[in-house]
């Protein structure tokens, strides 16, 4: 028996199966009021709806406020948990005031990974791999019309689990200048034979020092997760990283759990 690709399979499998019982946990949530705007997508071909939450301090200010990005950012996705978490923690002083954007999916897993050589990731979809295509979107579409539409200043964070997880890893090590802080919940590391594993100790000793970085793992991604905070750690990168297990969660319940901690140490 081939083990590797057994769970490779195994895995894959997880994750489709999850895909349909967290959307409607999620759709349980309290939808904030919230503004929504569509980008008309050059680099993507298609629109593109994005769901922006806005901050009383924001209504009730001139001052300019830093913006926390999120994929998975649809109404039936995670933006209202995270809208809502967000808002209890700048009303409670945790967290400074910060604009909360979400991109809501069209082809989550086309956009969400980077290129694989592994048969069976590339059969979780009918396309994979758009993830520097994703990343080019926001960088160059939707950064500016946010910018422009918003009273924003130059400092932005980045939440996401799972794929978005590991979109966000990729980012931080390929594109940095994109963000100040990233925060990775249950990232999916294993994707492509975890080469993001394998080939980030360079990548990381070349990060400035200013950039942060806090992942958690769940009880189905410790094995995983816990190679790549070794590499963190033997790379001895000046950025400012922490990591959190969580073995009582598993990866359908980790956002919920740890996102307020994440955002504390993250947004400060």
């Amino acid at each position: 028996m081939n083990i590797s690709k057994t769970l490779s399979t195994l895995i894959i499998c997880f994750f489709l199966a999850l895909n349909f019982s967290t959307t409607k946990a999620q759709s349980e949530d309290t939808i904030p009021q919230h503004d929504s705007l569509r980008i008309d997508s050059k680099i993507l071909n298609e629109s593109r709806l994005i769901n922006i939450w806005i901050p009383e301090e924001y209504r009730n200010s001139s001052k300019t406020l830093p913006v926390l990005y999120m994929p998975d950012g649809g109404l039936k996705e995670d933006f209202p948990h995270v809208a809502n978490t967000l808002a209890q923690l700048i009303s409670d002083k945790k967290v400074p005031a910060y604009i909360l954007v979400g991109i809501e999916n069209t082809q989550r897993r086309r956009d969400l990974t980077p290129p694989t050589q592994v048969k069976e990731d590339k059969e979780i979809a009918p396309v994979v791999g758009g993830a520097a295509n994703f990343q080019k979107f926001i960088e160059t579409e939707l950064f500016p019309i946010i910018n422009k539409t918003y009273k924003t200043n130059n400092k932005k964070a980045i939440i996401g689990e799972s794929l978005a997880g590991l979109f966000i890893i990729e980012s931080l090590l390929k594109k940095p200048a994109m963000f100040d802080a990233y925060i990775a919940i249950d990232p999916s590391l294993w994707w492509n034979n975890e080469s993001l594993i394998k080939n980030s100790n360079k990548l990381l000793k070349q990060l400035k020092s200013t950039k942060k970085l806090w992942i958690a793992a769940s009880s189905d991604m410790i094995p995983t997760v816990t190679k790549f905070d070794k590499q963190v750690k033997a790379s001895k990168t000046k950025i400012k990283y922490h990591y959190v297990e969580a073995p009582k969660e598993d990866h359908s319940t980790i956002y919920k759990a740890v996102e307020a901690q994440a955002l504390i140490w993250a947004l400060n």
